[in-house]
């Protein structure tokens, strides 16, 4: 799918930024889903722009299928899909990695943290966040896609919150 001038500067960034790290984004018309106008396929994010309510959901739900395995990211939103995905680590790493993308694309940190989503801890995650206190990072690192500070130098790269890959193997 491609942005047009419909589609505000953000979601443009944000269809961009999918595009280029290998996550597919189509317009789709939704019926109730979890959060309003989202909804993930086979390694891709269905979005419904009339419904769609919070642009920043969009790094969330991105977050999800990029935190995964191939496997389960290909088993997104069909009947193969495991009934215990998302695990509680992944749910936790899409947080932060939604993080590290509204970084990676200047945006303030409420644009995904929104006061209504998160079950009311938006503040806190912010407030964390800022204070580079980055709940789910062990787990990131783990998976190869960035490294915490220790690991950064030892490796001659830059910690977290940038990224040095985007999509888990």
């Amino acid at each position: 799918m491609t942005a047009d001038k419909n589609h505000t500067l953000e979601i443009q960034k944000i269809l961009a930024f999918l595009n280029e790290i290998g996550i597919q984004v189509f317009e789709k018309k939704l019926d109730d889903t979890f959060l309003p106008g989202l909804d993930l396929g086979p390694n891709c994010i269905y979005i419904d722009f009339e419904k769609l309510l919070y642009p920043g959901d969009i790094l969330h739900e991105a977050g999800h299928l990029a935190v995964t395995t191939s496997h389960e990211r290909n088993a997104a939103g069909t009947a193969n899909m495991s009934k215990e995905w998302p695990s509680a680590g992944e749910e936790i790493a899409a947080i932060l990695w939604s993080f590290a993308a509204a970084k990676h694309l200047d945006f303030p940190l409420e644009f995904v943290f929104h006061p209504n989503g998160y079950k009311n801890d938006s503040k806190w995650l912010i407030s964390n966040f800022n204070d580079e206190n980055y709940i789910g990072l062990p787990f990131l690192e783990w998976i190869g896609l960035t490294f915490g500070k220790e690991k950064a130098v030892k490796e001659n790269k830059e910690a977290f919150p940038v990224m040095q890959k985007w999509l888990r193997d």
